[in-house]
């Protein structure tokens, strides 16, 4: 007895069901993806895991099905069951992984993700900050199969995965990109040199994301694995980087993405991500939503879809505790400071007005809200960072007494100028959004090894930034933000292996403006600042506009300047 069809429509790249009511019930509640209002035909993505479950679901309620289509599904289903006993065999430690040939060795654990990228053609790799992504991702290039290569990275980072490139794969020629536009990828000299030495492409290509779109059409098709470093860039969909990103991508043999922090804002920009490094391993965005998110942004269960990703091998995230590197524990040590109430009464007027509007009456219209709520954040934290600047400049004066250099975050460019003016002495460099990948680069090159003791680096500019451990290990965080993850990525970039000693991190706290509020929200005064480098912990941050803790800044402004009334009308 058969209860229905199954077809394949080639051009959508789906299976195509349909079946009699009862059978068309227990089909979606095995596919929670799939449109759950009536219809007389469910539509489900092509893929190697849905093509097992279907085939399963097939062998309880036969359906009509085209032999060479069958033999189709057989295939996926057959492909996604290997893959699952080689990817558990893999992270169980029951099957060695591959071995990469590199100058200086590469651990284990790297060798593991990079072998799972190879099964499994794309993968995301969320080790946590120090454990050497970037090494993980230059492995699969010790093949030649896999080169070229194209690394993908921030505009700060170029020089610095060549540095690696060279140090680890020294006989791979590589080219950093310099211009947006494309040009001959074959250097003169090459051309110009004996008959039997052909002209050939660099090893390895290093763009950064701003750049990649102009290079899209000669890239694609022409390099053979790509490495998208920071991957948290290709988080939002719309923009010509992520198409250039995704267009290259789908025409290459191996894709794998690094990010400690791979996604800072909503659920659904994971599904991006994945979408660049295994394309149709989520099934399409509307399959997503319904499976995974409760809307059209937040997933329902961050730790279970964490879970099944590492299941599949889309993801592989480990902590230092995991790879048995664990470093002494970072001393994380929240400090009072005093500020300028001055610089706080100077935005009173605006601040309040902002509050209102944030916690007015639901008849406002969201778009007004989210505006003051943006705005209200900017005013509020850069009025602390100006009116704690000095009293920060003063601590960290103290702390040069006994430490030879020291790491200051913040934010505001206001308070970067105050601190450089005050701190002038220690010769302090920039390490901010405003400063070229030249200046970056001598600004860490005068802190390592050269007369600066303070540099002074914005919270999200640091990102994947090596060699400080080398030269420090005291950090002090003169602004706050919002995000947890930002935090430990920030003293990620000192608490590494090899680095000169226990990791100090300071908290200073204002008892005036945001700092209060934030420092509550992220734990600070409990010594609980939880990061995202648990592999069971959530995967998903919020940004600092997140409405619910700007509310609750707004309340508390309001309440501390006398407006109680107008918490108990709104």
């Amino acid at each position: 007895m058969n209860f229905g069809t199954v077809n394949y429509d080639h051009q959508n790249q789906r299976w195509k069901i349909e079946c009699e009511a009862h059978v068309c019930t227990k089909l979606k509640r095995l596919f929670p993806e799939v449109y759950q209002g009536y219809t007389d035909t469910i539509a489900l993505s092509d893929n190697e895991e849905n093509c097992r479950d279907l085939l399963w679901f097939m062998q309880r309620y036969p359906m009509d099905i085209a032999p060479e289509q069958l033999v189709r599904m057989e295939n996926g289903a057959k492909r996604h069951q290997e893959q699952e006993s080689i990817v558990t065999a893999l992270l169980e430690a029951r099957h060695p992984p591959e071995d990469f040939e590199l100058a200086i060795p590469a651990r284990d654990y790297q060798k593991v993700a990079a072998t799972l990228t190879k099964i499994k053609r794309g993968t995301l790799v969320a080790d946590a900050v120090g454990l050497g992504k970037t090494i993980t991702g230059i492995c699969p290039m010790a093949e030649q199969q896999h080169l070229p290569a194209l690394v993908v990275t921030l505009s700060h980072l170029p020089s610095q995965w060549e540095e690696r490139l060279n140090q680890f794969a020294p006989q791979l020629q590589t080219h950093i990109l310099k211009t947006g536009k494309p040009y001959d990828l074959v250097p003169k000299k090459r051309k110009q040199s004996s008959l039997f030495d052909e002209p050939r492409l660099p090893d390895v290509i290093i763009c950064n994301y701003h750049k990649l779109h102009g290079w899209a059409e000669v890239l694609a098709g022409l390099v053979r694995y790509v490495v998208f470093d920071e991957i948290q860039e290709l988080r939002r969909d719309e923009s010509l980087k992520y198409d250039a990103a995704k267009y290259i991508a789908g025409k290459a043999n191996l894709r794998m993405g690094l990010s400690a922090t791979p996604i800072y804002n909503y659920g659904i920009e994971f599904f991006n991500v994945i979408e660049v490094l295994q394309p149709g391993a989520l099934g399409t965005k509307q399959e997503f939503l319904r499976e995974w998110c409760t809307d059209e942004r937040n997933i329902r269960d961050p730790k279970a879809f964490g879970e099944y990703l590492r299941r599949e091998g889309i993801m592989i995230r480990r902590s230092r505790k995991d790879v048995g590197r664990e470093l002494p524990p970072v001393s994380k040590i929240p400090q009072t400071i005093e500020a300028d109430l001055s610089a706080l009464d100077r935005i009173k007027g605006s601040a309040v007005e902002l509050a209102k509007v944030i916690l007015a009456a639901n008849q406002m219209r969201r778009g007004e809200k989210f505006l003051a709520s943006e705005e209200f954040n900017v005013l509020m934290r850069q009025a602390t960072g100006v009116a704690k600047a000095p009293y920060v400049a003063e601590f960290v004066r103290m702390i040069l007494d006994s430490e030879e250099k020291v790491i200051l975050y913040g934010w505001h460019h206001e308070v970067y100028a105050i601190w450089k003016t005050a701190l002038a002495e220690f010769n302090p460099v920039l390490y901010t959004g405003k400063e070229s990948p030249k200046q970056k680069d001598e600004s860490k090159e005068a802190f390592i090894s050269g007369d600066s003791r303070v540099m002074i680096i914005s919270l999200r500019a640091g990102a994947g930034l090596d060699g400080l451990e080398k030269a420090c290990r005291t950090v002090i965080f003169g602004e706050l933000d919002w995000s947890p993850g930002a935090h430990e990525q920030c003293i990620g970039r000192v608490d590494r292996d090899d680095g000169i000693g226990p990791v100090m991190a300071y908290f200073l706290i204002a008892e005036e403006g945001s700092d209060p509020v934030i420092a509550d929200v992220l734990g600070i005064k409990r010594q609980q600042i939880e990061g995202v480098v648990d592999p069971n912990a959530e995967l998903i941050e919020r940004l600092e506009t997140d409405t619910g803790k700007l509310k609750r800044l707004a309340e508390t402004y309001l309440k501390k300047h006398g407006h109680q009334h107008e918490l108990q009308s709104s």
